[in-house]
Protein backbone atom coordinates (compact mmCIF):
# COMPACT_ATOMS: atom_id res chain seq x y z
CA UNK A 1 0.00 0.00 0.00
CA UNK A 2 2.06 2.83 -1.10
CA UNK A 3 0.09 6.28 -0.54
CA UNK A 4 1.07 9.54 0.09
CA UNK A 5 0.25 11.15 3.72
CA UNK A 6 1.18 14.33 2.62
CA UNK A 7 3.44 17.13 0.45
CA UNK A 8 6.30 18.98 1.02
CA UNK A 9 4.79 22.47 1.39
CA UNK A 10 1.42 21.53 2.78
CA UNK A 11 0.22 22.97 5.55
CA UNK A 12 -1.18 20.62 8.45
CA UNK A 13 -3.34 21.78 11.72
CA UNK A 14 -2.50 18.18 12.85
CA UNK A 15 0.30 16.30 15.13
CA UNK A 16 0.67 13.12 13.29
CA UNK A 17 2.04 10.12 15.21
CA UNK A 18 2.37 6.82 13.43
CA UNK A 19 0.90 4.38 15.37
CA UNK A 20 1.25 1.45 13.33
CA UNK A 21 3.08 1.20 10.03
CA UNK A 22 5.91 2.58 8.43
CA UNK A 23 6.36 5.73 6.07
CA UNK A 24 8.94 6.88 4.12
CA UNK A 25 10.58 10.42 3.75
CA UNK A 26 11.59 11.93 1.29
CA UNK A 27 12.28 15.42 -0.75
CA UNK A 28 11.98 15.61 -4.63
CA UNK A 29 15.28 17.11 -6.31
CA UNK A 30 15.75 19.85 -8.93
CA UNK A 31 15.87 17.09 -11.90
CA UNK A 32 12.74 15.36 -10.45
CA UNK A 33 14.43 12.57 -8.30
CA UNK A 34 13.69 11.32 -5.19
CA UNK A 35 15.61 11.90 -2.25
CA UNK A 36 15.23 9.35 -0.12
CA UNK A 37 15.61 10.82 3.77
CA UNK A 38 14.68 8.21 6.45
CA UNK A 39 11.94 6.06 7.81
CA UNK A 40 9.37 6.73 10.42
CA UNK A 41 8.63 3.77 12.29
CA UNK A 42 5.52 2.72 14.20
CA UNK A 43 4.99 4.50 17.77
CA UNK A 44 6.69 7.86 16.29
CA UNK A 45 5.76 11.19 15.78
CA UNK A 46 5.34 12.45 11.88
CA UNK A 47 5.35 15.93 11.89
CA UNK A 48 7.72 17.74 11.87
CA UNK A 49 7.82 21.21 14.23
CA UNK A 50 9.62 24.19 13.67
CA UNK A 51 7.98 26.48 16.41
CA UNK A 52 5.76 25.27 19.21
CA UNK A 53 3.57 28.96 18.48
CA UNK A 54 2.42 28.89 15.01
CA UNK A 55 -0.91 27.63 14.65
CA UNK A 56 -0.16 25.61 11.58
CA UNK A 57 2.26 22.98 11.02
CA UNK A 58 4.90 23.04 7.57
CA UNK A 59 5.77 20.09 6.08
CA UNK A 60 9.08 20.09 4.53
CA UNK A 61 9.41 16.53 3.31
CA UNK A 62 7.12 13.91 1.47
CA UNK A 63 5.66 11.49 3.12
CA UNK A 64 4.59 8.07 1.70
CA UNK A 65 2.91 5.19 3.56
CA UNK A 66 5.30 1.71 2.76
CA UNK A 67 2.65 -0.53 4.38
CA UNK A 68 -0.94 -0.49 5.60
CA UNK A 69 -0.56 2.12 8.77
CA UNK A 70 -2.63 3.61 11.47
CA UNK A 71 -1.94 7.51 12.38
CA UNK A 72 -3.36 9.50 15.83
CA UNK A 73 -4.20 12.73 14.36
CA UNK A 74 -3.99 15.33 17.63
CA UNK A 75 -5.59 18.68 16.97
CA UNK A 76 -2.48 21.63 17.43
CA UNK A 77 -4.06 24.25 18.76
CA UNK A 78 -6.31 21.71 21.60
CA UNK A 79 -3.06 20.39 22.44
CA UNK A 80 -1.07 23.43 23.04
CA UNK A 81 -4.47 25.00 24.76
CA UNK A 82 -4.90 22.33 27.54
CA UNK A 83 -1.74 20.80 27.95
CA UNK A 84 1.58 22.57 26.51
CA UNK A 85 0.98 25.99 27.88
CA UNK A 86 0.45 24.14 31.32
CA UNK A 87 3.36 22.73 30.75
CA UNK A 88 1.73 19.07 30.65
CA UNK A 89 3.67 16.53 28.26
CA UNK A 90 5.92 18.99 27.58
CA UNK A 91 9.05 16.62 28.92
CA UNK A 92 8.02 14.14 26.26
CA UNK A 93 7.48 16.80 23.30
CA UNK A 94 11.12 17.59 23.87
CA UNK A 95 12.09 14.20 24.08
CA UNK A 96 10.32 13.69 20.83
CA UNK A 97 11.83 16.87 19.31
CA UNK A 98 15.57 15.61 20.31
CA UNK A 99 15.12 12.14 18.48
CA UNK A 100 13.87 14.31 15.47
CA UNK A 101 16.94 16.34 15.88
CA UNK A 102 18.98 13.50 15.99
CA UNK A 103 17.57 11.45 13.01
CA UNK A 104 18.65 15.12 11.05
CA UNK A 105 21.63 14.72 12.38
CA UNK A 106 22.22 11.12 11.50
CA UNK A 107 20.76 12.56 7.48
CA UNK A 108 23.94 14.81 7.99
CA UNK A 109 26.50 12.51 8.66
CA UNK A 110 25.15 10.25 5.78
CA UNK A 111 25.26 12.20 3.03
CA UNK A 112 27.92 14.85 3.78
CA UNK A 113 30.15 13.04 5.72
CA UNK A 114 30.30 9.33 5.53
CA UNK A 115 32.13 7.58 2.55
CA UNK A 116 30.10 4.32 1.33
CA UNK A 117 31.74 1.87 4.05
CA UNK A 118 30.89 4.08 7.05
CA UNK A 119 27.15 4.65 5.35
CA UNK A 120 26.57 0.88 5.00
CA UNK A 121 27.89 -0.13 8.53
CA UNK A 122 25.57 3.15 10.01
CA UNK A 123 22.68 1.18 8.57
CA UNK A 124 23.55 -2.40 9.86
CA UNK A 125 23.96 -0.93 13.22
CA UNK A 126 21.03 1.37 13.39
CA UNK A 127 18.61 -1.05 11.41
CA UNK A 128 19.57 -4.12 10.80
CA UNK A 129 16.28 -5.81 10.67
CA UNK A 130 15.11 -3.35 7.86
CA UNK A 131 18.54 -3.85 6.05
CA UNK A 132 17.56 -8.01 5.91
CA UNK A 133 13.68 -7.08 4.96
CA UNK A 134 15.00 -5.44 2.27
CA UNK A 135 16.18 -6.08 -1.35
CA UNK A 136 19.84 -4.64 -1.97
CA UNK A 137 18.53 -2.53 -4.74
CA UNK A 138 16.30 -0.71 -2.45
CA UNK A 139 19.20 -0.29 0.61
CA UNK A 140 21.63 1.15 -2.04
CA UNK A 141 18.48 3.61 -2.89
CA UNK A 142 19.06 4.72 0.68
CA UNK A 143 21.74 4.71 1.27
CA UNK A 144 22.76 6.77 -2.10
CA UNK A 145 25.00 4.49 -3.52
CA UNK A 146 25.10 2.18 -6.44
CA UNK A 147 24.08 -1.49 -5.75
CA UNK A 148 27.65 -2.58 -7.02
CA UNK A 149 28.88 -0.29 -4.28
CA UNK A 150 26.76 -1.85 -1.70
CA UNK A 151 27.56 -5.41 -2.28
CA UNK A 152 31.97 -4.66 -3.04
CA UNK A 153 30.96 -2.79 1.01
CA UNK A 154 29.31 -6.01 2.28
CA UNK A 155 32.17 -7.97 0.78
CA UNK A 156 35.11 -6.01 2.65
CA UNK A 157 32.84 -5.93 5.85
CA UNK A 158 32.19 -10.07 5.40
CA UNK A 159 36.20 -10.63 4.72
CA UNK A 160 37.43 -8.33 7.49
CA UNK A 161 34.98 -10.24 10.09
CA UNK A 162 32.56 -7.42 10.60
CA UNK A 163 29.70 -9.20 9.45
CA UNK A 164 28.60 -12.28 8.02
CA UNK A 165 26.24 -12.81 5.35
CA UNK A 166 24.37 -16.35 5.11
CA UNK A 167 21.73 -17.01 2.18
CA UNK A 168 21.92 -13.55 1.66
CA UNK A 169 20.93 -12.37 5.44
CA UNK A 170 23.34 -10.43 7.36
CA UNK A 171 24.61 -10.42 10.88
CA UNK A 172 26.68 -8.41 12.51
CA UNK A 173 30.09 -10.76 13.95
CA UNK A 174 31.70 -7.81 15.35
CA UNK A 175 29.61 -4.51 16.26
CA UNK A 176 32.39 -3.50 18.05
CA UNK A 177 34.44 -3.01 14.67
CA UNK A 178 31.16 -2.13 13.27
CA UNK A 179 30.83 0.87 15.05
CA UNK A 180 34.40 2.02 14.47
CA UNK A 181 34.18 2.37 10.85
CA UNK A 182 31.33 5.16 10.88
CA UNK A 183 32.61 6.85 13.95
CA UNK A 184 36.14 7.15 13.04
CA UNK A 185 34.47 9.20 10.18
CA UNK A 186 31.66 10.55 11.33
CA UNK A 187 33.06 11.96 14.53
CA UNK A 188 29.81 10.20 16.62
Amino acid sequence: MKSILYYESDINKNLQFLVDGLIKIYKIDKFGNEVFLYHIYKNSMISELSSLEDNEICCFSNAEFMEDSVILNVNFNKLQEHFLSKNILMFELNKILLEKTHQLQCIVNRELVFDATAKVAFMLKQDLEMFNKLKRHDSSYMLHIQPATLSRVLNKLNRNKIITIENGEVSIKDEEALICTFKEVGGI
